[in-house]
């Protein structure tokens, strides 16, 4: 290592404890010590257990529901803060609330914003994160954001199944940005699923804007929560004379029903990466880890070197 850069040491909020053990597996370090001690009332306070003082500190927390993952998160960065570490990173696997990006109705909070800015007061001088649901909400912060793509983890899935015929869908219009990029990378057509929603988590109707005939389907999407809609596109696209139908996506929110619809729906597999830790029962699922990804991140933005080079796309 190079004396000349400070030291570097990484902790972890709760719940994101198995990220970052192997994050530091991969990096050859050890996991750094805190205490997270609970009250009565729900009320937390956290500590951490050895100094901090003029090192990179690299805080990895998912900040999933509940909103306690989020809480940690800003009193690990302020303790790091009054602690004098030199720099204080949020590593944040998955970014909760980017669904609200923007007012698309009266009197709506930017919930995205309003994370950004609580991550901000609190004192992160830079954000590494994976598949943003919105690309622009990097533009809600006023420090550095390195934004991953898990493409760099999928591709290579992809490619080993050993698939012919291959189509690249999107659940929805809103994708079509990510699954286009897919497209381009496999060089094979690309599909669109136009949907309808009733309400949020509910789809009236869907229709598919392509051919699937006798392909083998591979939707993309960011994340799946309740899988009504990448379910619903699944059956749709086996409906059409698809041979197979598989989804990627980065984030497995799964709320219930989520695993038995995706048990119970046309797909073949589910892949997700673990920046959530998945823990329902459906035996289509398959996670791939991202901690080597967050590690040579980490490593290449504490070397001062570029991390563009790790992307097979944006």
């Amino acid at each position: 290592m190079d004396h000349s850069l400070p030291p570097f040491k990484v902790f972890s909020g709760t719940k994101s404890q198995y990220m970052a053990q192997e994050i530091c597996d991969n990096l050859g370090v050890q996991l750094g010590k805190m205490n997270i001690q609970h009250f009565a009332d729900g009320e937390f306070e956290v500590s951490f257990e050895e100094s901090v003082r003029g090192c990179e500190v690299y805080l990895v927390q998912s900040t999933f529901p509940n909103s306690d993952n989020l809480m940690e998160l800003l009193l690990m960065i302020d303790a790091a803060k009054r602690a004098s570490a030199k720099t204080t990173i949020a590593v944040i696997p998955y970014f909760g609330w980017a669904r609200q990006d923007r007012k698309d109705k009266p009197r709506v909070s930017i919930a995205a914003k309003l994370v950004a800015d609580l991550l901000m007061a609190a004192g992160v001088d830079r954000v590494i994160t994976m598949d943003l649901h919105a690309d622009q909400i990097q533009g809600f912060f006023n420090v550095p954001v390195d934004h991953l793509y898990a493409s760099s983890v999928f591709i290579p899935y992809i490619q080993s199944l050993g698939l012919e015929d291959i189509v690249i869908a999107t659940p929805d219009v809103g994708g079509a940005k990510r699954a286009n990029s897919y497209a381009k990378y496999l060089n094979v057509p690309l599909v669109l699923c136009h949907k309808q929603r009733a309400k949020a988590n509910v789809v009236a109707q869907m229709t598919v804007i392509g051919d699937v005939e006798g392909k083998n389907v591979i939707l993309v999407d960011d994340m799946v929560d309740t899988a009504g809609t990448i379910t619903k596109a699944a059956d749709l696209m086996m409906s059409k004379g698809a041979k197979s139908v598989r989804a990627l996506a980065s984030h497995a929110i799964m709320s219930d029903p989520a695993s038995d619809n995706v048990q119970n729906c046309a797909l073949t597999e589910m892949i997700f990466t673990n920046s959530i830790p998945y823990k329902g029962s459906c035996d289509k699922v398959t996670v791939i880890s991202v901690a080597r990804l967050f590690a040579d991140t980490i490593h290449r933005v504490h070397s001062h070197e570029s991390i563009s080079s790790q992307y097979l796309f944006k």
